[in-house]
């Protein structure tokens, strides 16, 4: 499949949000949400975040292998898919730290594609009258 640039930012924006969420003591005690806390970042501390989880995500999402997506479902791969398109992408997966940091890596991968938003409806589109 193919993602289209939203895609990739719902994917990559999804991700950074729970990891902050994961990172942020406040939203682990239910003070406030993810969201809260990822408006109360300033501009440059989401570039960071995104920047960092870009280079991790990026092109693994574009190596995934092409799968048929049926309209109003998000794609979904499978763990061996993942690594398959993990270490496509140059990763070192020899030895137990980088074992340890490959199965961070799916998990990371996995909880980005949950984020991609349901495929539509290409012939759905509804183009106003006055276009």
């Amino acid at each position: 499949m193919r993602f289209t640039e939203r895609e990739l930012t719902a994917a990559l924006e999804g991700a950074a949000k729970s990891v902050l969420a994961a990172q942020d003591k406040d939203v682990r005690k239910g003070r406030r949400t993810p969201d809260e806390a990822w408006l109360a970042l300033t501009r440059f501390q989401r570039f960071q975040l995104l920047d960092g989880l870009g280079d991790q995500l990026l092109a693994v999402l574009v190596a995934l292998p092409d799968v048929e997506v049926p309209i109003g479902s998000r794609p979904t791969y499978t763990d061996e898919q993942v690594v398959a398109a993990i270490e496509q992408t140059g990763a070192d997966t020899s030895g137990l730290r980088a074992k340890v940091l490959l199965k961070a890596r799916v998990a990371l991968v996995q909880l980005a594609l949950s984020q991609v938003p349901p495929r539509a409806d290409p012939d759905a589109l509804i183009v106003p009258d006055h276009l």
